[in-house]
């Protein structure tokens, strides 16, 4: 189990993975949003990042546009940085030096479980293996977050990776969008980072529970590309057992009919009724005659005179009338909502999906929400995304136990590092109440 925190522990307890303790040193997206989902559940964890101490930081998600303006006087900060790297603290650290790579073994000493996203062999250059790191602590477990993992073809595992590389390789960008001659269709965000960081979460607590039963902690090789592709349905069977090799399909589904986006007076909603008691209530609802396309299959192979039938029916009703008439009928009919559409929805607001918090540098901000909710421990934020360095007292000295004459020289000798936005003082900001519990 855990050990408690120091008396002066320096966040609020609360959550589910209230004493956890989690050393972040990952960058852009995925391992970071792993850190970050354990974070919103109570867990503590120390985001460490190397120089240069000022812009451009190694973690380039501090300044991935768009940026917002700083409350004081100076520049500003990334949205995705303030909505990826909430209830964290940050310590500037160069563990490429051999101080800085003792006070990152002391940082590892003190954790239950390291998340980093560097290529393969990066932290073996320095001295930090996954063997040296248990002479330290054989509990801890680590996560290494990669495009290709750590093994495989060496030209693989050594090559540069994005989301989109990891929607491409993965078979994920195949399935997306209509078929040629048009293009594939990524996703519209980072849906392979964001996945792969809640699939890096899951396996590291996976691996702590695993270390609390044996005393023993163990690796895990998080590939972005394999996430995605385990997520894909059955297409490996289809190919393997029917040599079938699914492609694109447009807006509809390859094997699932009625599954598709229609237009309405006033934008598009979907209609989704695959099963035969909801065929059966769609029917009724949209006055389709005969029988013959009763049977999942004639649906399937003969789609046109259904799919006209819902096209006209939708095309003549606005996207809240649509929706009334599914919940009345017992139908998943759905408008296609943009965030307007999602900010004015009171389901939203009741479930307490909108959240406001205190960021460090921009001031009040307003965010998504943590999800999912928890009867008895529930998530939430206590702070916003800290500036770099801003913990480097509150975690070298009451966590660590460093004095106050041996942070100070390791700030003179760069070791350590923050930059404070204008006006700040150099020192740990107060923790604040959780909100969004």
């Amino acid at each position: 189990m855990p050990s408690p925190e120091p008396p002066g522990r320096p966040i609020p307890p609360f959550g589910p993975l209230e004493g956890l303790r989690v050393l972040d040193s990952a960058r852009f997206v995925a391992g970071p949003w792993a850190a970050t989902y354990l974070g919103e559940f109570g867990a503590r964890v120390i985001h460490v990042e190397g120089p240069p101490f000022r812009a451009p930081y190694s973690d380039p998600t501090r300044t991935l546009p768009p940026l917002l303006p700083a409350h004081r006087a100076g520049g500003g900060v990334s949205e995705s940085w303030i909505q990826y790297s909430r209830n964290k603290l940050s310590v500037g650290l160069d563990v490429r030096a051999p101080e800085g790579r003792k006070v990152f073994l002391d940082l590892l000493r003190a954790s239950d479980l390291w998340i980093e996203s560097s290529r393969p062999g990066t932290y073996d250059r320095l001295g930090l293996s996954d063997e040296e790191v248990w002479k330290v602590n054989r509990r801890l477990t680590i996560v290494h977050v990669s495009g290709f993992g750590r093994t495989g073809t060496p030209e693989r595992v050594a090559a540069p990776s994005f989301d989109l590389v990891g929607q491409a390789f993965s078979g994920y960008l195949s399935l997306q969008g209509n078929p040629d001659p048009d293009p594939p269709m990524r996703a519209g965000t980072a849906l392979n980072d964001t996945v792969t960081g809640l699939a890096s979460a899951a396996a590291g607590l996976m691996g702590c529970y695993h270390a609390q039963r044996t005393g023993r902690g163990q690796a895990v090789d998080v590939a972005q590309y394999e996430v995605f592709f385990v997520l894909l349905e059955n297409l490996a069977l289809d190919y393997f057992m029917r040599g079938v090799a699914r492609g694109r399909f447009g807006t509809a589904h390859a094997r699932l009919h009625p599954y598709d986006v229609h237009r309405a007076s006033d934008g598009w909603v979907v209609v989704a009724a695959p099963t035969a008691a909801a065929w059966s209530r769609l029917k009724q609802l949209i006055g389709f005659a005969g029988s013959e396309h009763d049977e999942t299959s004639r649906r399937l192979q003969d789609r046109a005179p259904v799919d006209r039938a819902i096209a006209e029916f939708c095309a003549s009703r606005s996207r809240a009338a649509l929706e009334r008439l599914g919940r009345e009928n017992d139908l998943a009919i759905s408008a296609v909502y943009d965030i307007a559409d999602i900010a004015k929805d009171p389901h939203y607001a009741a479930r307490g999906m909108f959240l406001e918090w205190e960021d460090p540098v921009v001031g009040k901000v307003k965010g998504a929400g943590v999800a999912p909710k928890f009867s008895e421990t529930p998530g939430g934020v206590w702070r916003g995304a800290p500036w770099l360095g801003q913990d480097n007292a509150v975690v070298l000295g009451e966590i660590l136990g460093y004095s106050s004459e041996e942070i100070g020289r390791l700030r003179a000798a760069g070791i350590v590092g923050e930059d404070p936005p204008p006006g700040s003082a150099v020192s740990p900001a107060g923790t604040r109440p959780v909100s969004g519990a």
